[in-house]
């Protein structure tokens, strides 16, 4: 009988999930949705494989529902839709692994403890992932829940990639260029040998752009840099989120402007980024059908940093064999990989308009001497598949 297993995607504000069925060749994927307004007057939704409403459900502010809850319902709602099939796993996003956590691991209370000390390194996103895992694994100590890392997959990096330029207790103390988007650039380096083995096995450079943004440096499928650091508001301009600033500039604003650490932290991954430039919105969708030339600046500033860490990724790569554009704009906005691409005209990129305004996998020239592709990706199956791996460990 095939086993189900379920992956749970905690935010600040959402519970993302999806269930899959394990068929021994494959992992057939069943129900997706999602509890959004957490906590408060949340709102499921969920859909299964054909596309239509499986589940539907709104809270009201009079009636909140609480982030524990929401575990409850999920779960309650996967445990149905398993059918005959039990439910024998669950996978979780961490967004941040540290130094140590370099693979998926089982969570136990010990792990979980550990888990739980690396909240300052990712503040606004570890205790969200991290929640619903101790629920359950009080109510379902005997489910296997694993960990899977946005972190780890940026640990093949060289240390010298991973350095600051500080003291070395810094380095001793966890310091360090950590990466994220580590689950998404695994499932593009699982699928670059079925499209490209010159991607594959080459350098290649895929650009998460999304609300978070980051690129990353692979070679032979391998990461070798990453734009996002300590942090994962290093690197790229993104929705709400400021990218790369001098260091002296945060100095400049306590000092001379009085503002205040949680201030500043508001600023950084709030209300700058697109949003902040624009001063009109974070979403790429709404700034494209925008006549305001406010919109059009954060647009252009957005793919002129993306241009600029292409050539730094390129540098540590030693050249260019292939980019690859994925994620929601990544996916979704040809003229944002249309105007990328011309940036990267000295790379070697010859954009085919056509393909690319049709969605095309390949939306390089034939003749262009570095290939350009745009790949969904697809974090919860990557998260799947770790899962059913220690599952199948015993």
């Amino acid at each position: 009988m095939a086993d189900a297993i379920a992956v749970l995607n905690a935010g600040s504000s959402s519970l993302k999930f999806s269930l899959y069925l394990d068929t021994g060749d494959d992992l057939e994927w069943r129900v997706k949705g999602k509890i959004d307004n957490l906590p408060g007057a949340g709102r499921l939704l969920a859909t299964g494989a054909d596309g239509r409403v499986v589940a539907e459900r709104r809270w009201t502010e009079t009636v909140p529902l609480s982030r524990d809850d929401a575990v409850g319902h999920v779960m309650d709602l996967l445990n149905r839709a398993t059918g005959p099939h039990p439910l024998r796993a669950i996978g979780h996003r961490v967004v941040h692994g540290g130094p140590s956590f370099t693979a998926p691991v089982r969570v136990d209370t010990a792990v979980l403890a550990q888990l739980e000390r690396l909240t300052p390194l990712a503040l606004l996103h570890q205790p969200h992932n991290l929640a619903p895992i101790r629920p359950l694994l009080a109510s379902a100590p005997q489910m296997l829940q694993v960990a899977c890392f946005d972190t780890a997959f940026h640990r093949t990096q060289p240390d010298l990639a991973q350095r600051f330029g500080l003291p070395e207790h810094f380095w001793d103390a966890g310091v360090r260029r950590y990466g994220f988007h580590g689950l998404s650039y695994e499932f593009i380096a699982s699928r670059l040998p079925q499209i490209d083995a010159r991607a594959a096995t080459g350098r290649t450079i895929v650009l998460h752009l999304g609300n978070g943004a980051s690129l990353c440096a692979l070679r032979d499928g391998r990461s070798v840099a990453t734009s996002m650091g300590f942090t994962a508001l290093d690197g790229l301009m993104m929705g709400t989120r400021s990218g790369s600033l001098d260091p002296g500039l945060l100095l400049y604003l306590q000092r001379e402007r009085g503002m205040s650490v949680d201030a500043l932290e508001h600023l950084l991954y709030h209300d700058a980024g697109l949003k902040g430039v624009s001063g009109i919105s974070g979403d790429m969708q709404v700034l494209r059908a925008s006549e305001d030339p406010q919109a059009k600046l954060a647009i252009d500033l957005f793919c002129y940093r993306i241009a600029r860490e292409l050539g730094s990724a390129a540098a540590a790569l030693g050249g260019l064999d292939a980019i690859v554009f994925t994620a929601g704009i990544g996916e979704h906005h040809p003229a944002i990989r249309a105007q990328v691409c011309r940036d990267a005209a000295w790379l070697g990129v010859t954009l085919d308009t056509t393909a690319n305004d049709s969605n095309a996998t390949r939306i390089s020239t034939a003749d262009s001497s570095t290939h350009a592709f745009m790949i969904r990706t697809d974090e919860e199956i990557m998260i799947a598949q770790h899962v059913r791996t220690l599952l199948r460990q015993g």
